[in-house]
């Protein structure tokens, strides 16, 4: 909050001569405190540098493609090494090869593997091979859930139009009757269900996924003919080294990943059974970079690390060590705070905090300290984490919580989060 951010206000100042708002997607602080940088110099391991050189512990871990640490150095040494012989060339490498058969090994359900660049290429390739191996139009995707930026999913309406978002039934994540209300209007045109690996949606509670709820949407694809896509893109390889939902036994028929399957190295992935394959090779999907060689590099030397290290286990004893810690001290400060989803991808929200003016107040008080924490998004953990780390974080959130326990009582609304008082 006292942070001058000069560098970085330059540049934001730049920015709004040459760049649309600024700053665009997931990655704009808009919505965020003002005293949030928009601009980073460096990363190393668990830590980033803004432009103006604070450190900051990182909870956001790049909105997710962090897995093994900032500048991991066997993961960029086989990027380099890579990169040297050739990267995007007139055809694939072998690598290619090697990654389909990497990611097929891991994924129990998978046979197949087609590599694109963003998550958004892979839900929008997904949609694509169900609609061509069902040869049906329409989609059921849970309400609030986010599968990417393209015209049919985006959560911003502007540019789009009603054709764009036509044979689509939404229902409640978790809500049995609702998925199967919208499965009876989908009729006999149902082409594919997609599914969050858990629900992860922005400004509200996580939950995890209810078993009849992803047995309900299995049951319904293996009656009616239609494709079940769980989107992991996300999550992939924070909950398991499978599928996420290979944790409650149900396989889908296609899955997509990205963010950390190349350890933030540009690469995403469709995933799919046999019984997708002669679709998945009859449709027209393409890209100049999809092809590139050094990102599978990183790609395999990342999931080398994945089957060999014990990395999800030691994430998930850290985020229950920050989980613990954070109840103890939010409890004894008189606060109540709310943490929802996954241990490995934890969200904090405050009771009684309809518009996050406590979440804002306590995440600056968060950045103040040198902790990198997001008011209304899920966070994530990187294993180049420590309990040193968690520690020094949990001293920052005692902290934070005094500062929060002062002020509380005259903070304002936050404006730019108004609209979140009336989806309350």
């Amino acid at each position: 909050m006292t942070r001058a951010n000069s560098r970085d206000r330059q540049l934001r100042d730049r920015a709004d001569a040459v760049i649309p708002g600024g700053m665009y997607g997931h990655q704009a602080t808009a919505l965020l405190p003002e005293d949030y940088p928009q601009f980073f110099e460096k990363g190393e391991g668990a830590h980033i540098w803004d432009v103006d050189g604070a450190r900051y512990l990182d909870f956001m871990c790049a909105y997710g493609p962090n897995l093994f640490g900032y500048a991991n150095p066997q993961v960029d040494a086989a990027y380099v090494r890579q990169l040297g012989l050739g990267d995007t060339l007139t055809g694939p490498t072998a690598l290619m090869v090697e990654m389909a058969e990497a990611m097929v090994a891991m994924v129990s359900h998978a046979d197949w593997a087609m590599f694109c660049k963003n998550g958004t290429d892979a839900t929008s390739m997904a949609l694509t091979v169900a609609r061509a191996h069902t040869r049906r139009k329409t989609v059921i995707r849970a309400k609030g859930a986010y599968h990417g930026a393209a015209a049919w999913c985006t959560p911003r309406p502007a540019g789009v139009i009603e054709t764009d978002r036509a044979h689509q039934l939404f229902c409640d994540y978790n809500d049995v009757g609702s998925l199967e209300s919208a499965a009876a209007q989908a009729g006999e045109d149902l082409a594919c269900i997609f599914a969050a690996p858990f629900k992860h949606d922005a400004f509200i509670d996580q939950a995890e996924p209810d078993l009849a709820y992803a047995r309900k949407a299995r049951e319904i694809c293996d009656r009616t003919g239609a494709l079940l896509v769980v989107d992991d893109v996300r999550a992939g390889l924070r909950l398991a080294r499978d599928c996420s939902w290979s944790r409650i036994g149900v396989q889908p028929d296609l899955s997509t990943w990205g963010k950390c399957i190349a350890n933030g190295h540009p690469i995403s992935a469709l995933l799919g059974s046999d019984k997708a394959r002669k679709a998945a090779s009859a449709i027209f999907v393409t890209g100049s970079f999809w092809y590139q060689a050094a990102p599978m590099a990183a790609g395999l030397e990342t999931l080398r690390l994945v089957r060999e290290t014990d990395y999800l286990e030691r994430i998930t004893a850290l985020g229950e060590r920050l989980r613990d810690g954070l109840a103890e001290r939010a409890k004894a400060a008189g606060f109540a705070l709310r943490q929802t989803g996954p241990v490995t991808m934890p969200l904090f929200l405050f009771e009684d905090d309809p518009d996050l003016r406590k979440g804002f107040c306590f995440s600056s008080a968060m950045l103040d300290r040198g902790v990198y924490v997001h008011p209304w998004h899920n966070m994530f953990f990187c294993a180049a984490m420590t309990e040193a780390d968690i520690d020094a974080a949990l001293d920052a959130a005692e902290g934070a919580f005094g500062v929060l326990k002062r002020e509380a009582a005259s903070l304002g609304p936050v404006e730019k989060l108004a609209f979140l008082a009336g989806a309350h």
